[in-house]
């Protein structure tokens, strides 16, 4: 079972740079999509009617424009719902979980905090809900799989410029040592499984034209939970697919 995860910045948009096209050339059995900027009924046909996926999407958004997470499926899951069941989280449109009863899929836009002190905080508060919610997955004895835009750059080795970046948002000790608390908790960095090496980021700025450069950050990953290692057998990221200031990332389970 191959799984993506992009970050596309406004699904609409993308639309026009080719996103069809590449969903179908990809081929994958789950494609999780952040940042749509649309609710649900805001999606063209072009989208929720690709043949061989069915397709969720968070609606309605408090924002218009903003957020927003989607999925796309081959397999019908046996549900899908819409947050953790705390309103001040959920009404943002930032969380698909998908139960395929083999497993838990979690597609998440996990909150940025740079705008200002009552963002950051709001995105750590986010970030101990979900932690919250997959532990009493794992508590439960279910497989999960997490992925998405944490916003976070885990390591020095996540970012071109550690340095630069150690007082802003997004590689803040904090930030940083909730993710240590996070895979603490029995959740492994996938691509870190096959990859030990840095250099290899998820976004890049577009205004300073990083990408070119490759001056980035990974922020974009999967996690998935250490009853699932065995079943790990590929993850990746693919930097020269455009339309976005973030790339995909990916991988492939056997389940």
């Amino acid at each position: 079972m191959r799984m993506l995860c992009w970050n596309v910045n406004g699904l609409r948009a993308v639309l026009k740079k080719g996103f069809v096209d590449w969903l179908r050339r990809e081929d994958a059995d789950i494609v999780c999509i952040q940042e749509t900027k649309a609710a649900a009924e805001q999606m063209p046909p072009e989208v929720t009617g690709i043949p061989g996926y069915h397709f969720y999407s968070t609606s309605p958004l408090e924002k218009k424009g903003y957020s927003g997470v989607a999925l796309f499926t081959k397999e019908e899951p046996k549900s899908v719902s819409y947050g953790f069941g705390i309103e001040k989280y959920d009404i943002e449109g930032r969380t698909i979980i998908a139960d395929y009863g083999k497993f838990v899929l979690l597609s998440i836009y996990f909150p940025n905090g740079k705008m200002s002190q009552e963002r950051l905080d709001y995105k750590m508060g986010f970030y101990d809900a979900f932690l919250d919610y997959v532990d009493k997955l794992k508590a439960e004895g279910r497989k999960v799989v997490v992925c998405g835009d944490v916003n976070t750059a885990h390591t020095e080795l996540d970012i071109a410029r550690p340095k630069e970046n150690s007082k802003k948002s997004g590689f803040l000790p904090m930030e940083r040592e909730w993710m240590d608390k996070f895979e603490a908790h029995g959740f492994i960095d996938t691509f870190r499984v096959f990859e030990k090496a840095g250099g290899h980021y998820t976004y890049w700025d577009t205004f300073t034209k990083a990408r070119e450069r490759n001056v980035g950050w990974r922020i974009d990953y999967f996690y998935v939970s250490d009853n699932l290692k065995k079943n790990l057998k590929g993850a990746f990221i693919e930097p020269d697919v455009m339309g976005s200031d973030h790339c995909p990332v990916g991988i492939d389970l056997k389940i």
